[in-house]
């Protein structure tokens, strides 16, 4: 069996006949999304909606001075709350530009943060030796919580199987838990997430779902190995941390005027920090979903998210944007074939998993109606700081956005 899933010179084709069909969708005037991005509409003006929540919420964080204010009085706060303690807050770090810019910026606002690592067995050469210079210029501390590779590897081959387009979220998942764990294991209040909406776009549920029931509901149906170092994020754990321990999530990004071309250079020269060729390429999973899984198996290219809102945030023209969506996802053969080997998969068995029908999120059980009806209570967590906004906004609301 020979298909595009194997073969580059097929998948080149496909691409290219890709490409000429999306010319013909009907798209937002103002971003990349289409007519084909799960739960879009389109206003008197050819505005998508994702457009105009992006509106909603860059009046609700609108940078500049303003901005730089708000985020000004929470490191006040921050250094009220760390007074007397080793570490103030907590930051998540993968050795790409979000996370190491966030370094910059704590010790630039005078914090004295604890960089924290999930280890999901599949970190870059470059990643690693990002998170090491930055560490050492810098003088901040890393602590790793590391997975066991066989456990990890069967709950990714469990997304496999269930084929659905949410492979990544394990990782996402766990990380979001060691932060937490973290928080809690040295009494520190506040965690840095390296988000931004004003230059990573707003990911339509359809394209990314993630929640701990999800997992577990997958693993249950597809695992074979017990979930024992695996750090999920079930729903108890979550009022814990929110209710008893009030760890309070901050996305400096979302305050502070952020131009990533800007970061990457201050970060390089600084701190020796290397590119690894794209967003959320740090890790080779992660460079596996994005380059490959992703836009072969399920015809979606996350490119369109970043590119949007760097076009919403007058980093990129929408004619650049267009350029660069039609130039095939750079991919590394190797990821394919370290893949193969880990999962111990012939070519054959690979290709039949990648022709299993498509499925969703909405095809197992997760905590989704049970978000949706506690919509009242992750407002207030959310103006609390309890969770981020975009929680709120994308996973207690029907409207799927």
């Amino acid at each position: 069996m020979s298909s595009y899933f194997t073969n580059e010179t097929l998948w080149q084709q496909e691409w290219d006949r890709r490409v000429q069909r999306k010319m013909t969708l009907h798209t937002c005037s103002q971003c990349l999304y289409d007519e084909e991005t799960p739960n879009i509409s389109f206003d008197e003006n050819n505005v998508c909606n994702y457009c105009l929540k992006d509106n909603q919420l860059r009046t609700q964080f609108p940078g500049g001075k303003k901005g730089e204010k708000a985020f000004s009085k929470i490191v006040d706060e921050i250094k009220r709350q760390g007074k007397g303690k080793k570490y103030d807050v907590i930051i998540g770090v993968s050795g790409g530009t979000d996370s190491t810019y966030m370094l910059h910026i704590a010790k630039e606002y005078g914090l004295r943060p604890l960089a924290v690592h999930f280890d999901n067995t599949w970190n870059s050469t470059i990643a690693q030796q990002n998170i090491k210079n930055a560490l050492k210029v810098l003088d901040i501390d890393l602590w790793t919580y590391v997975v066991n590779n066989n456990e990890f590897d069967d709950i990714y081959k469990s997304f496999l199987q269930a084929s659905s387009p949410d492979l990544e979220i394990p990782t996402d998942i766990a990380l979001a838990a060691t932060l937490n764990i973290a928080a809690e294991k040295f009494g520190i209040q506040y965690v840095f997430e390296g988000h931004s909406f004003k230059t990573e776009g707003m990911a339509p549920l359809g394209w990314i779902y993630m929640d701990a029931k999800y997992i577990d509901n997958v693993h249950k149906l597809f695992g074979k190995l017990p979930m024992k170092t695996y750090p999920n994020f079930r729903f108890t754990k979550q009022l814990k941390w929110m209710i008893f321990n009030k760890i309070k999530k901050i996305r400096p990004l979302w305050y502070l005027d952020y131009n990533k071309t800007e970061a990457k250079k201050i970060i390089t020269e600084k701190y020796n920090w290397q590119w690894y060729g794209g967003h959320h390429l740090e890790n080779r999973i992660t460079a596996f979903y994005h380059t490959y899984f992703l836009p072969r198996k399920f015809d979606i290219d996350m490119r369109t998210l970043g590119f949007s809102g760097r076009i919403r945030s007058g980093q990129m023209s929408r004619e650049e944007g267009i350029r660069r969506m039609k130039e095939i996802p750079a991919f590394d053969p190797e990821l394919l074939e370290m893949v193969l080997k880990r999962y111990r998969y012939t070519l054959e068995e690979f290709e039949e998993l990648m022709f299993l029908p498509k499925k969703s999120y909405k095809d197992y059980k997760t905590y989704k109606p049970m978000f949706e009806k506690l919509r009242p209570f992750f407002y207030i967590m959310a103006k609390s700081e309890l969770i981020p906004w975009s929680f709120y906004h994308k996973y207690t609301s029907k409207e799927n956005i």
